[in-house]
């Protein structure tokens, strides 16, 4: 790396608050940043003068270029207080950049506003290893949720649109609007249109060539309101939205139905732009979303509706990665942020390729995914690396005394309450109880062939017994490595034991292998995943069952698993600490997103709304209106 772009940081004992930390440092213009990946000015557009655009025809121009180290950094089954994960990511890429020299560029999720004014706060990481600025990360950044939330809400207002004009006017009626004749008198298809007539069949090109059961076909949806479930999204904790009836209005009459809003990182569109691969990829997955079904049972999609070309061009800007640095001057690449429960909860595929090529050969890539390595790690391998067609070498476990304790079966750990005595004091045969969960952990990741790099997140309360016993128990369930990480106290220096990720990479001996071929059928891969949690089988409702078959109908079936499970446990019950086994998985629902390209079951009642407490984190976020800089984000 260039000197010019690592910083030395002047650490403080006791570690101040993030924000402060963030606000300390004078960011180096992002255009310097980018010089250090050897990215010229018409590589990126610039967004103010800490963040910049990439732009996708990077990827082009460095297509025969060799890629770098492929990093993943998944996590044990957490406490409601997290553990780290966004930390230890930015304070190995501090590590590996600013104190041993190499390219190095940390993927990153973009944060939502929910959990930032909730109860959650931000994510650029935290005290001597964050993302800065720590405020415009947290916050609007470059408007690629905004972008998500009009596309969604676009697509919400063109399927209610079309039930109404449907169910007033006649067959001819509908086509004649449908397709307006020119100032010539002539009628003509755009060119959306024949996606939905090649979908139906019909290879005509002229709409007078089509005969009137053609016309009713083309032109009636016949969307079942029952069957919808596209919801309006906005980047806000709503409680009171979650469920609401539209169509209230006096021109509406007779067209009321109930919906609601999630929150806009729950929108399928997420999922689809982290998971795309180029602009036309974009554009295919976004017409195939699905938002319910005709009368007759057939999948209606946006394209059918003629706004998939519309979603395109909202998004177009979006499919840009955000670069952003680090408090000691290494690269990050912010982009997307799909829920982790009903969505797989991984950065985007595009910036990670683009960063894989920047860094090129001995470089390195580190990206996080979200949760427990049971729900982020799973499904970055199994749905994220298939799409990618990307290979990692090595995978990072975060563990911290704190959890491993409660899995021990410590008492509960609940945010905004003091920890228990036992957290906070030497407890090692708690410690070694608890390990059971890691050394599940360790097992499942290892089986895709990768080395385990565990990362002991270190809290001043922790003893090194304590700290020892987590060590010996990493390397006897297998693991390539445990270090301790001292990051959050001491940036980069204080994950410079994780050089053991360079050598877990550059001593991979197995290619990558899948928990599950795709070519199974749906509960067949429903199961592998389930026994992967330590369940013993798997019990679908009848709701889960006709779903499974419609799926299977209509001809998804080939597509990957996404579970929609609690973080807190590998079984379904969040109370169910360790490791547990031998449990019934319970299958509640099973919904598809054809666009992003996966079947998410419902193992329990996910809430795709958050609430806020009584005492959300807004309470403490203001804007110093002297200096003009924001005060009290965590």
């Amino acid at each position: 790396m260039s000197s010019r772009s690592v910083r030395k940081l002047e650490v403080v004992s006791p570690v101040p608050a993030d924000i402060d930390i963030a606000n300390s440092v004078e960011p180096f213009h992002i255009s310097e940043i980018a010089k250090d990946l050897n990215l010229s000015s018409n590589h990126y557009d610039l967004y103010g003068k800490y963040k910049a655009k990439v732009l996708l025809s990077v990827l082009d121009e460095l297509q025969g270029s060799e890629d770098g180290y492929y990093v993943v950094v998944g996590g044990i089954t957490p406490t409601p207080l997290g553990e780290g994960k966004s930390t230890t990511t930015v304070g190995l890429c501090q590590a590996l950049g600013a104190f041993l020299d190499k390219k190095v560029v940390t993927c990153l999720r973009q944060p939502s506003q929910g959990p930032t004014f909730g109860i959650k706060g931000g994510a650029a990481g935290g005290g001597y290893s964050q993302v800065i600025p720590m405020d415009e990360f947290n916050l609007h950044l470059t408007g690629d949720i905004h972008a998500i939330t009009a596309a969604n809400n676009l697509l919400a207002a063109a399927i209610d649109t079309r039930i109404f004009h449907e169910s007033s006017q006649s067959d001819k009626a509908l086509f004649n609007r449908l397709c307006p004749p020119n100032k010539d008198g002539k009628r003509k298809f755009s060119d959306i249109m024949f996606r939905r007539l090649k979908k139906l069949g019909i290879s005509k090109t002229h709409p007078e060539d089509l005969t009137p059961e053609e016309v009713k076909k083309f032109s009636r949806l016949d969307i079942d309101p029952n069957s919808i479930t596209w919801r309006r999204v906005m980047d806000v904790n709503d409680r009171f939205l979650r469920k609401i009836t539209v169509g209230q209005g006096p021109e509406e009459k007779g067209m009321v139905r109930e919906t609601g809003f999630d929150i806009s990182v729950a929108s399928e569109i997420m999922a689809v732009l982290a998971l795309t691969t180029s602009l036309a990829d974009m554009r295919e997955r976004l017409g195939k979303m699905v938002i319910g079904n005709s009368k007759a049972g057939d999948p209606i999609t946006a394209d059918d509706l003629g706004v998939g070309g519309a979603l395109t061009v909202l998004m177009k800007d979006a499919i840009n990665p955000t670069l952003m640095q680090t408090l000691e001057g290494t690269p990050v690449l912010v982009h997307a942020g799909p829920f982790a429960n009903i969505a797989h909860g991984n950065s985007s595929i595009v910036a990670d390729k683009i960063a894989l090529k920047l860094v090129g050969p001995g470089g390195f890539v580190v990206t996080e995914a979200g949760f427990g390595a049971d729900i982020g790690t799973e499904k970055f391998m199994n749905i994220k690396c298939r799409y990618s067609g990307l290979i990692p070498q090595c995978a990072i476990i975060v563990a911290t005394i704190r959890a491993l304790k409660m899995h021990g079966g410590g008492p509960e750990v609940v945010a905004g309450k003091p920890l228990d005595h036992a957290y906070v004091n030497e407890n090692v045969s708690l410690v070694e109880a608890g390990c059971v969960n890691l050394a599940r952990h360790i097992a499942n990741t290892k089986a895709y062939g990768v080395n385990v790099v565990v990362a002991v997140n270190k809290f001043s309360t922790d003893t090194e017994a304590e700290m020892n016993a987590v060590r010996n128990a990493a390397l006897a369930a297998g693991a390539f490595d445990a270090v301790i990480c001292t990051h959050h106290a001491h940036g980069g220096k204080g994950a410079g034991t994780l050089v053991a990720v360079q050598r877990a990479c550059e001593n991979v001996t197995q290619p990558l292998r899948f928990l599950y071929p795709l070519d199974i059928s749906i509960k067949e891969k429903i199961e592998a995943i389930a026994r992967s949690y330590g369940a013993s089988g798997v019990e679908y409702t009848e709701q889960a069952e006709k779903q499974i078959e419609m799926c299977s109908r209509q001809g998804f079936s080939g597509l990957p698993i996404c579970m929609a499970k609690t973080q807190y446990s590998f079984s379904h019950i969040a109370s169910e600490k360790g490791a547990p086994s031998g449990f019934i998985l319970p299958i509640r629902d099973v919904r598809a997103s054809i666009g992003a390209g996966f079947i998410y079951p419902l193992v329990g009642t996910m809430s795709t709304m958050p609430g806020l407490p009584t005492r959300p984190c807004f309470y403490e976020i203001d804007l110093d209106t002297t200096t003009g800089k924001v005060i009290g984000l965590s």
